[in-house]
C-alpha cells in the first residue's frame, strides 16, 4: 500500500505529459502507470499536470545588502517558493577569504536556514582569496558543496576575484570537478558616480561590462578546461555573443543561467513613476536585447529568479543608486510567468536541468525512486497578486498568466494543497561525490 496515490494526472515524464498514476512511498515515488492501487490517501488529479518540482539555483534570503537585508528570510522564502512549485533552493554562503571562514560560513548560513519549508542548498562564495585555493577547495567538497560563486565586480565592497585567481580557480574545477558560478560585469566598466539616480542604473552597469567579461571568462574556461557557470546572463547581446564564439562549449562545461525579469521587462521601466522598485544588478536591458534574449531562449541552461527581495519603503526611501537596495523578489512567480511565454520548453530549465548541472540525486525528474516532489497546475487563467512571502509587492502583479500552482508535494508530503498553505520542514541536500558534470 502506497502513502499516497495521485490518479488521472496528466504527466510530466521524458519531455512530453502523459496521464497516468503516481504511488508515493516513504517520501519517493514508487509507481508509475496506469493501474489503480490503494494507498492512505488517494488524490484525484483528473485534468490537472503534474510536474517535477522545480529547483531555483540562486536566491539570496536574509541577505544583508550594506543598509538592510533582504526581507524575505529561509522561513518566507520558501513559504514563497512553494507557492511557485519550487521544492528545493540553492541559496548562498557569506562570501568568504579562505578555507576557515567558509566553514564559520556555512555554520552560520545553517542556524538561519532552520526554518526552511523547501530543501535547501549552499553555493560557496569567494572574495579576494588570501588563503591556500586548494585547501579551500578541500573544504567545500566536504561540506557537501559542488559549486562556488565569485564576483568580477564590487570591489568597492571587497567581494571581487580577480582574474588569477578565476584562473586557478577554473583549473582546479577541472581537477575536482565542480562549477565556478560566475557573477559577469567587468568591474572597470561600472560607473560609481555617487550623484547617479537610480534611472540611470543601465547605463551605470552597460551591457558591454556583462558582454565583455562574459566572453573573456568563457575564453578562460577553454584554456583551462573547467567548469564555468555564468549566472543572471541579462542581455540577448550577451547570450548571442557567447552562442557565436563558444556554442560547441555549452551545456559542456559552459553554462548559462537567466532570470525570469530579464525576459519580462526592459528598461524603460526605470523610467516610470515607480523605476526604483525594478533596480536590481545586472539591470534590465532595452526592448532590442529583450528579445534577442528571447530568440535564444533555447541556449540558456537554467532559470534561477535571483530572489531578493525588498519592501516599497526599502526601495523609494533612495532617489540616488548610492544605499539603493538592488534586488527583486520572484520566486512565486517565475513558472507561471514563463510558462505562458515558452511553455513545456521552461520545465526543464527549472528542473531537470539544475539537478544535473549541480549535482542534486534524485531530483529534478519524475522517475522511480526519486524523491516525490511535484506540483500540481491548474490551467486557468488569473492575474498574479502580490506574493505570500514578507515583503508587500512583487514586479509580476497584475499580469495575467493562463495556470497557477494548485498544489506542491515535497518528499511526498502536501506543503500547498489547493492554495492552502501547509508548509513543510525543509532538509539540507547535499551534492553527488565524484559525479561527472
Amino acid at each position: 500500500m502506497f502513502d499516497l496515490f495521485l490518479k488521472n494526472g496528466f504527466v510530466y515524464i521524458n519531455g512530453s505529459f502523459k496521464k497516468t498514476n503516481i504511488g508515493i512511498s516513504s517520501g519517493k515515488i514508487s509507481y508509475i502507470g496506469n493501474e489503480d492501487y490503494k494507498a492512505t490517501k488517494v488524490v484525484d488529479v483528473s485534468n490537472r499536470k503534474i510536474l517535477p518540482g522545480l529547483i531555483d539555483p540562486h536566491v539570496h534570503f536574509n541577505l544583508f545588502c550594506g543598509t538592510i537585508p533582504s526581507r524575505d528570510d529561509f522561513y518566507y522564502g520558501s513559504k514563497s517558493a512553494i507557492y511557485g512549485g519550487i521544492t528545493t533552493i540553492v541559496d548562498f554562503l557569506d562570501p568568504t577569504r579562505n578555507a576557515q571562514e567558509l566553514k564559520e560560513s556555512f555554520e552560520k548560513r545553517m542556524k538561519e536556514a532552520e526554518g526552511c519549508n523547501v530543501d535547501y542548498h549552499f553555493h560557496a562564495c569567494i572574495r579576494e582569496p588570501n588563503g591556500n585555493l586548494e585547501e579551500y577547495v578541500y573544504t567545500m567538497k566536504e561540506l557537501g558543496i559542488n559549486t562556488v560563486k565569485l564576483f568580477t565586480t564590487y570591489s568597492e565592497t571587497h567581494r571581487r576575484t580577480c582574474d588569477s585567481d578565476i584562473k586557478k580557480l577554473l583549473k582546479l574545477s577541472k581537477k575536482y570537478n565542480f562549477l565556478v558560478c560566475a557573477h559577469i560585469e567587468n568591474d572597470e566598466m561600472i560607473n560609481r558616480d555617487e550623484s547617479l539616480t537610480y534611472e540611470q542604473l543601465a547605463d551605470a552597469r552597460n551591457t558591454e561590462s556583462e558582454r565583455s567579461e562574459a566572453l573573456k571568462l568563457c575564453k578562460f574556461a577553454v584554456q583551462t578546461g573547467g567548469h564555468l557557470y555564468m549566472v543572471h546572463c541579462s542581455s540577448g547581446y550577451t547570450l548571442k555573443a557567447i552562442c557565436e564564439n563558444y556554442y560547441e562549449y555549452l551545456g559542456k562545461n559552459i553554462f548559462i543561467e537567466s532570470c525570469p525579469q530579464y525576459f519580462v521587462f526592459n528598461n524603460s521601466v526605470l523610467k516610470g513613476k515607480q523605476g526604483y522598485l525594478y533596480t536590481f544588478a545586472p539591470p534590465l536591458r532595452s526592448e532590442e536585447e529583450r528579445k534577442t534574449l528571447i530568440k535564444h531562449f533555447e541556449y540558456v541552461n537554467c532559470i534561477g529568479t535571483d530572489h531578493c527581495a525588498f519592501n516599497i519603503e526599502d526601495k523609494e526611501s533612495h532617489t540616488l543608486l548610492k544605499g539603493m537596495p538592488l534586488g527583486v523578489g520572484g520566486i512565486e512567480s517565475s513558472f507561471v510567468v514563463l510558462y505562458k511565454m515558452f511553455g513545456d520548453e521552461v520545465i526543464e530549465k527549472m528542473s531537470k536541468n539544475v539537478a544535473k548541472i549541480q549535482g542534486f540525486a534524485n531530483k529534478g525528474e519524475i522517475k522511480v525512486g526519486n524523491c516525490a516532489d511535484l506540483f500540481i497546475l491548474n490551467g486557468s487563467n488569473q492575474y498574479i497578486g502580490k506574493p505570500h512571502g514578507a515583503v508587500d509587492y512583487s514586479i509580476y502583479e497584475h499580469i495575467l498568466v493562463n495556470t497557477t500552482v494548485e498544489s506542491t508535494i515535497i518528499r511526498g508530503e502536501f506543503a500547498l494543497k489547493k492554495g492552502k498553505f501547509l508548509g513543510h520542514k525543509g532538509e539540507l541536500i547535499s551534492c553527488e561525490k565524484g559525479k561527472k558534470i
